[in-house]
């Protein structure tokens, strides 16, 4: 029998009103295993309704009341990692140790909005004139919703909603429809941990959902993680109903490897970074831009290393990748693959003929390499998302640097490289959010923030971090002045207010 899930709205399971369902498929064995109900906007109304409804309270309600809640959710939610993380590999394909570092790097956020109260402390000045105090405090937006991707369909959303309703906020979340079933499991752990009834809430569905949430004028808020052409769309649609936004859109990430540099670390970094989660990540390293001499020798280094990389089932423990999430996005991935000689690249390996005995209907795609490529092609121009690397040549450091900053993407980048002024000049002149020196994966802690610049982010606010807690709060100052008690009333001043 068919598993369907369904929505989670006002603290408990809603059957799918509309009658159209999605199909969610294995993607090692191509067969589809789940339904999941596609919202109408009545569906994303009541969600939205639930979470208005349960702000009237949880917004007032206290600091410890909020974290010793939260404090509970991350128990629970390390508690169940491996049930977690069974689901992600099920319904998306990654191997297991790749969905247990991705609740691993959830709960890093969780743990921070554990400790929300430092952040939310505000400001006070005393006695800027005689007997007025000023303080400066921050207070929730309301309903805040998330919009999030396939795939990292529990990292993603826990890079959200836990900030949000520390910081006081109700939450709506619509998950990716390709792999819905962990948001529907941490809404339970959510209620398991004592969260009231409407504080969170989980609508499945597509276009209409984002929609509706994109135009609810309950919805405040909006966090997006996704492609750059639909970060663009959420951000100036959200933000023509005036609403705040914070959409993440896609990347190009290079790694500019110096003639200094320890070329088997590179090459390790360049394989982990690549092909690791089968290339399906914003962070990766599509792009690797050899500078000098170097190239013929790390190109041959990549090499060695991604051939012996074990492609398979993600539930079985031998497996380093998994294969990718539809049949269709990896018929995608394979045409950058073979097009790639026309427009002018070198193929080195060539994995889209790749397939798994006995999973022959799994969406497979093996390691590709290709070096020499163009800055025209479309496998360099275009954000592939899937298990390609690019290698590109440049003649010296000023040039790969041009080469980087040329592209519309600006999420991660790194420099690897023995010499520390080359990589203090590149932290400083490397147009991008997040750079690593000698890391291929530069991924802030929870406690900085995540986000790119140019193409890869659209508004002002990057996720988590201090950023995530100014984002889903909103600043007030007050003024106050309280007589002495001793001081007879002087009558009343019409003038203009003194502050000295």
């Amino acid at each position: 029998m068919t598993k369907i899930v369904n929505h989670w709205i006002g603290g408990k399971t809603v059957e799918g009103a509309s009658g159209t369902y999605g199909p969610v498929t294995d993607p090692a064995t191509g067969a589809v295993t789940t339904k999941v109900a596609f919202a109408t906007v009545d569906e994303v109304d009541a969600a939205v309704a639930a979470a208005q409804d349960a702000f009237a309270t949880w917004g007032r309600s206290s600091l410890a009341q909020r974290t010793g809640i939260l404090f509970k959710f991350r128990a629970l939610v390390d508690a169940h990692r491996d049930e977690i993380a069974e689901l992600l590999t099920a319904e998306h394909g990654k191997v297991h140790s790749d969905a247990l570092g991705e609740v691993a790097r959830g709960l890093e956020i969780i743990d921070l909005a554990c400790g929300i109260t430092v952040q939310l402390k505000g400001e006070l000045s005393t006695q800027v004139a005689t007997n007025v105090d000023v303080a400066a405090i921050r207070q929730p937006l309301g309903v805040v919703a998330g919009i999030t991707p396939f795939n990292f369909p529990a990292m993603v959303p826990m890079w959200m909603f836990p900030i949000a309703i520390a910081c006081g906020n109700t939450f709506v979340l619509k998950p990716s429809e390709k792999d819905p079933s962990a948001a529907n499991k941490l809404a339970e752990l959510l209620a398991e941990a004592g969260l009231p009834d409407g504080v969170f809430n989980v609508v499945h569905g597509d276009k209409v959902a984002v929609d509706r949430l994109l135009e609810h004028p309950d919805v405040r808020a909006v966090s997006f993680v996704g492609s750059t052409p639909i970060a663009r769309y959420i951000h100036t649609t959200a933000s023509a109903n005036g609403k705040r936004v914070q959409a993440l859109g896609g990347a190009k990430n290079h790694m500019l490897v110096l003639p200094d540099a320890d070329l088997d670390a590179a090459a390790d970094a360049a394989v982990s970074a690549a092909y690791g989660s089968a290339g399906e990540r914003c962070m990766a390293i599509s792009a690797v831009v050899a500078v000098g001499a170097i190239g013929d020798e790390l190109v041959e280094k990549i090499r060695e290393r991604a051939e012996k990389i074990k492609i398979g089932p993600g539930n079985d423990p031998a497996s380093e990748m998994g294969p990718l999430i539809t049949k269709a996005h990896r018929d995608k991935v394979a045409s950058y693959v073979s097009g790639a000689a026309a427009e002018g690249a070198e193929v080195v390996l060539d994995g889209t003929g790749y397939t798994v005995d006995g999973f022959e209907d799994g969406h497979w795609i093996g390691i590709s390499l290709l070096d020499k490529v163009p800055t025209s092609a479309k496998a360099y121009q275009d954000e592939i998302f899937g298990p390609v690397l690019c290698v590109l040549r440049a003649d010296t450091y000023e040039e790969g640097v041009a080469l980087i900053n040329a592209s519309p993407f600006g999420n991660g980048t790194a420099i690897f490289t023995r010499d520390g002024g080359a990589a203090r000049r590149f932290q400083l002149e490397i147009e991008a959010g997040m750079v690593g020196v000698n890391v291929p994966i530069p991924v802030p802690v929870g406690y900085h923030s995540f986000g790119g610049w140019k193409d890869s982010l659209f508004g002002d606010h990057h996720i988590y971090g201090n950023d995530g807690t100014h984002f889903y709060t909103r600043g007030k100052v007050v003024t106050t002045r309280w007589p002495d008690p001793a001081d007879a009333p002087a009558g009343v001043d019409l003038g203009f207010p003194r502050n000295h």
